[in-house]
This record gives structure tokens, sequence and C-alpha cells, in this order.
């Protein structure tokens, strides 16, 4: 019997590992948001501003949509150019976005893509789409042209 209950507790175990690394594998990571930043500037660069703004908000494009993982891109002035993950925010100066703390998001973007670095992570708080709680969510941003390119992570 005792033996019985120390198989059932390993398999429960086991079967708990199993589902919490299936829950990570649904997350993007920060070196895969950094990753697809890098891919998206080049693209951007390769294949010019139009197709690549309208690649990036195309969600059956894999290159750029990857689980929680999807490009945005902004003007330095705070207007959405394309968005992975709603395309309604298209045309849209967001330059007054804040976050739950009155955190400028947008704003800070703009300030660490222009930064002598000219790349670097935003941290803030959103809403997570899946599960619409209040989430920590840090975003890497890199500049090219006149705009800058972004993918989120939440923590």
């Amino acid at each position: 019997m005792k033996f019985l209950n120390c198989l059932f507790v390993s398999c429960l175990l086991i079967l708990g590992f199993h589902q919490v690394s299936i829950a990570a594998d649904d997350k993007g990571t920060s070196e895969q948001a950094q990753a697809m930043v890098k891919k998206a500037v080049a693209h951007f660069k390769s294949a010019g501003k139009e197709k690549a703004l309208a690649d990036f908000s195309d969600p059956a494009d894999k290159k750029f949509h990857d689980r929680d993982l999807y490009v945005m891109v902004y003007d330095l002035t705070g207007v959405n150019a394309a968005h992975g993950a709603n395309p309604k925010l298209i045309g849209k100066n967001l330059i007054e976005l804040k976050d739950s703390d009155d955190k400028f998001i947008i704003k800070e973007m703009i300030k660490t893509a222009t930064s002598s670095k000219g790349s670097g992570w935003v941290e803030y708080k959103w809403p997570n789409p899946v599960s619409k709680a209040l989430e920590a969510k840090s975003t890497y941003v890199e500049k090219v042209d006149n705009y800058f390119v972004g993918v989120g992570i939440y923590k």
C-alpha cells in the first residue's frame, strides 16, 4: 500500500511539472522578444517600411507572431504604425497612454529608443489578454529610422 501511495504521489508530481513546463512554453522569453525585435528591424531595413509594417500587423505571419510575442511599431511622435495584436490601434496617437501607475508607456519607449544606446527595456503594468489580470510587462524597444520597434513579455 505504501508503494502505491508513493507511486501515485510521484505520478502527480510528474504531471504537475509537465503542466508547469507546458505553461512556461506558452510565454515568450526576454531573449526571444529581443531576437524578434532584431529580426523585425532587419526586415524593416531590407523589405522597406510599407512591406514590413504590413507584415508585422498580419497575424498569419509567424515570423513576427509567436505565442504571446508580437511586433509593434510607433513613430517618434507616438503614432502607432503597426501592431501584431490589435490592428485597431494603427494610426492612433498613443503618446499619452499610461499604465495603472500613471507611467507614460509610449513616452518611456520613445525615450529609451532615442537614448544614446538606441534600445532597451521598458517596464510597466498591463492587462494580460489571456489571464485578464493586470501583470508586470517588459517591452524591448529599438530605434529604426524615425520609428521604434518593440516586443513585450509578461513576467
